[in-house]
């Protein structure tokens, strides 16, 4: 970094004098207002979840507005810690799939009370964390070969993509015979400001306009407002509740002992397993998203973001919410350029605000906050580039992971199989010394998972 960048980017307030010494924040090649910008984008991009993740879990028994306060909680408790812990850019909440799992599969489809499932909530953090501050998680993404590492970014990337487009109906399920997926209603109101939204992204990052991403989920929100009825203005400031219909309280309401029955902890057991590969890839490749890799390749502080991550999700049974990880929406944010904790930190404090601001939530439709994560999931694609087609068997496993992450829209499915592939290629190519046992121990676990039956 030259003298002049580290100038250009100083503080000038005793305020953000204390930010950029804090958060190393001049260091990094970033600056205050640029981390502001990065945290709000990230909010904006992720809320969806304080809708989400009630009225999933709602539709299992759980009391809606317990479940949203607990969400704001969970984003709050874990973004917070990654900022002023771990000092990386990157937001927790209340994981989607995750989520759906808990309720649909769980309490819906097994049975099981909700205190129970809070249990095995808790004890999924639980063993979560012990893995990782063991240094098993850690020792899974030293092990991380270079190409699956790359192809998981991409496939991510891909991902994102995809669920941008879903959610705006420009992509749509297929009903009929052929491809599972189709082009939606191209002529409807929020595929047309998606698609708006993206191209005037494109035109403001090049012209590099400060905060041009948040002005485009801002203009969208505010046009969506005038002239779509889905989006309507309820007031601004609302009392959280912390009680159910019947008075009591998700807080604290988890039964461990209940969740440690032989018939859970082989759900909780699966529960683990997924969050394991999907939080750990996640985290790599938002990491080498912002450029906040080692010279080795490592992510910097990886040991706490991992810590910081698990940790999150003991906190989540605890309130009465749902497992947490990282948000793969926080590639909003470093696309802004967020590059330190303060970024974290801003989405933290949002969402404990968000709690007295219910109604706020609706007013950013999805076609809003779609445009800023096509964008990103575009630029994840340029993990292509990183790839060493020199080591064809690793970069093609690479994009075999990639791939499958799409096609099966499980970023786990596409570690397994691309673990698999580039195990089996190096058998096949004689490659034997460029195999190691954290490889080939790990792509042993992944598969005896799935062959198990015990993938979700």
């Amino acid at each position: 970094m030259s003298q002049n960048n580290v100038q250009s980017t100083a503080p000038q307030s005793n305020l953000d004098k204390k930010l950029d010494g804090f958060f190393k924040i001049s260091e990094r090649g970033s600056s205050v207002k640029t981390e502001m910008i990065a945290g709000l984008t990230t909010f904006l991009a992720m809320v969806y979840s304080v809708i989400v993740v009630p009225s999933m879990l709602g539709a299992a028994g759980f009391d809606t507005g317990a479940v949203f306060v607990a969400t704001c909680l969970v984003a709050a408790f874990g973004s917070l810690l990654m900022g002023l812990w771990v000092n990386l850019p990157m937001a927790i909440g209340c994981a989607i799939s995750l989520t759906a799992f808990t309720a649909f599969s769980l309490v819906l489809g097994q049975g099981v009370s909700i205190p129970v499932a809070l249990g095995a909530v808790f004890i999924m953090g639980a063993l979560f964390t012990l893995i990782t501050v063991t240094g098993v998680r850690q020792w899974i993404l030293n092990n991380l070969p270079s190409g699956i590492a790359h192809g998981t970014g991409i496939g991510i990337g891909l991902f994102l993509l995809l669920i941008a487009a879903d959610g705006t109906g420009l992509i749509v399920k297929n009903a009929h015979a052929g491809l599972p997926i189709m082009l939606g209603d191209i002529k409807s109101f929020s595929v047309i400001m998606s698609v708006l939204g993206l191209a005037a992204i494109f035109g403001l990052e090049k012209k590099r306009v400060p905060g041009g991403i948040l002005l485009v989920i801002v203009a969208i929100s505010i046009i969506g407002l005038i002239f779509d009825p889905s989006v309507t203005y309820n007031g601004f400031f609302a009392l959280p509740s912390l009680e159910t219909a019947d008075g009591s309280s998700l807080i604290g309401s988890m039964d461990i002992m209940g969740a440690l029955t032989p018939a859970i902890l082989p759900v909780v057991i699966a529960l683990v397993m997924t969050a394991v590969f999907d939080a750990t890839g996640t985290i790599r490749a938002l990491a080498g998203q912002a450029n906040l890799l080692d010279k080795d390749g490592k992510i910097i502080d990886g040991g706490k973001a991992l810590t910081a991550d698990s940790a999150s999700s003991m906190v989540a049974g605890l309130v009465g919410g749902a497992p947490a990880a990282v948000y793969i929406e926080s590639a909003a944010g470093t696309a802004a350029g967020g590059k330190t904790g303060l970024t974290a930190t801003v989405v933290g404090v949002l969402f404990l605000v968000m709690i007295f601001l219910s109604p706020v939530s609706y007013l950013v439709p999805t076609y809003a906050t779609a445009p800023a994560l096509m964008y990103v999931g575009l630029l994840m694609l340029s993990n292509v580039s990183k790839l060493d087609f020199e080591d064809s068997v690793d970069a093609l496993s690479g994009l075999v992971c990639a791939v499958f992450i799409i096609l099966s829209a499980n970023i786990v499915t596409g570690i397994m199989i691309g673990f698999t592939t580039l195990v089996v290629g190096r058998v096949f190519a004689g490659e034997f010394k460029k195999l190691n046992v954290g490889i080939v121990s790990i792509t042993i676990a992944l598969i005896v998972f799935y062959v198990g039956g015990w993938a979700i």
